[in-house]
């Protein structure tokens, strides 16, 4: 469909969007969660919430990538309604976007090799450069069309396609879904099958298959769309209240689409399944409207600013992309250093926390949340010295 028969382009060509701090806040609490996450003390028994579904399910760790892709959605109708409003072109802004996607997908490299870059083991998958790839996609394809519709018909199209797939095409050497090989078997599915064609086990994360891998990138695109759409709903003229609303009731619906087609494509994080997508999504859309309505909502109402007790959440948010390579690099950096024969840093500081708290799981909540507060004060510096890193 073309621009023309949806919203014409020069609707995105207006005054400069003004900055929404629901946005900001949302983002730095999820990339402040990302991190606590990413970082537990001990992995395996760390707190449930804690931790990935091993396979099939939701845990509110699965909730953390799907959102912070759902807000890169929102962000990029927002800066390229700034860039525009700056009188930026769309061939400038094309451009920006190929650049932007590049730095994204090497930061990623640079991340998953951190300290020794042995390209024997190199992984090309990772959360980077998923990111990067999902918003060269979105970002272009809304440069080239910025209308709605077909936007709601590539979610449609990407979350049936992957479904056909995952379900109906049979996997070379183990067979037919649901006939030969349980659907969504762990290493006998289409996803993890087509990784290991491309990459040696080396270079794969769990190393006969990827939960970035290149097949589940289809729907992952879908969760950008989803933010996209977002972005697009929150630029119109409509009153705060209503946006809010919508986007509540859009939300509920996902959650009750996906926990309804879970009976038949499984919730699964790893995987990014359809109904992973539809159900994260309408989470992720809950915590929006959420957001929207404790920190912009007020403002609105009353005409003072809300955001004092969420400074640290924004100064997340504002340096979301360096909070999360600096602490992807320091966990990289005290997991390398050997302290005593068989220990690395990452274990000593673990073990003097458990020596004081014997708790393991509670030892191991202390030890990330001593991790976030260390990544905070780096950005805490970047914020009070006026950097902004972007790229």
């Amino acid at each position: 469909m073309s621009a023309r028969s949806e919203t014409p382009w020069p609707s995105l060509t207006g005054a400069r969007p003004a900055r929404l701090l629901s946005l900001d806040f949302l983002r730095g609490l999820t990339i402040a969660f990302m991190i606590l996450v990413n970082n537990n003390g001990d992995e395996v028994h760390a707190y449930w919430p804690l931790k990935h579904a091993a396979w099939n399910g939701f845990t509110p760790t699965d909730l953390v990538f799907p959102t912070f892709l759902f807000l890169v959605g929102i962000s990029t109708v927002f800066s390229t309604a700034s860039r525009l409003a700056q009188g930026a072109s769309r061939q400038s802004l094309l451009m920006h976007v190929a650049r932007r996607a590049v730095i994204l997908y090497l930061l990623g490299l640079v991340v998953n090799s951190f300290p020794f870059f042995n390209l024997h083991t190199m992984r090309f998958y990772g959360v980077l450069p998923r990111i990067a790839i999902c918003y060269l996609v979105v970002a272009s394809l809304y440069l080239v069309s910025p209308g709605w519709r077909s936007k709601v018909a590539l979610v449609v199209g990407a979350l049936a396609t992957y479904w056909v797939l995952m379900r109906f095409v049979p996997v070379p050497g183990y067979g037919v879904p649901t006939h030969q090989i349980p659907l969504l078997d762990r290493d006998a599915n289409l996803t993890a099958w087509l990784d290991r064609q491309i990459f040696s086990a080396s270079h794969l994360y769990e190393h006969t298959r990827d939960p970035e891998g290149l097949l589940s990138t289809i729907p992952a695109l879908g969760t950008a769309l989803l933010g996209l759409l977002t972005g697009i709903w929150l630029r119109t003229q409509r009153a705060l209240s209503e946006k809010i609303t919508g986007i509540a009731v859009a939300g509920l619906s996902g959650v009750l689409l996906g926990g309804v087609w879970n009976a038949w494509f499984p919730i699964n994080k790893k995987l990014w399944t359809s109904s992973f997508v539809l159900f994260a999504g309408g989470l992720s859309l809950l915590l929006l409207a959420l957001s929207l309505f404790l920190v912009d909502y007020p403002e609105k109402r009353s005409g003072k600013g809300q955001a004092g007790w969420l400074k640290p959440f924004f100064i997340f948010g504002t340096n979301a992309i360096a909070a999360y390579v600096f602490s992807e690099l320091l966990a990289a950096a005290i997991s390398s250093i050997p302290v005593h024969p068989g220990v690395n840093l990452q274990q000593a500081i673990f073990h003097a926390i458990q020596g004081i708290i014997p708790n393991v799981a509670f030892a191991s909540l202390i030890y990330s949340v001593g991790f976030v507060a260390v990544c905070w004060l780096f950005v805490a510096v970047l914020y009070r010295r006026k950097i902004f890193i972007k790229i």
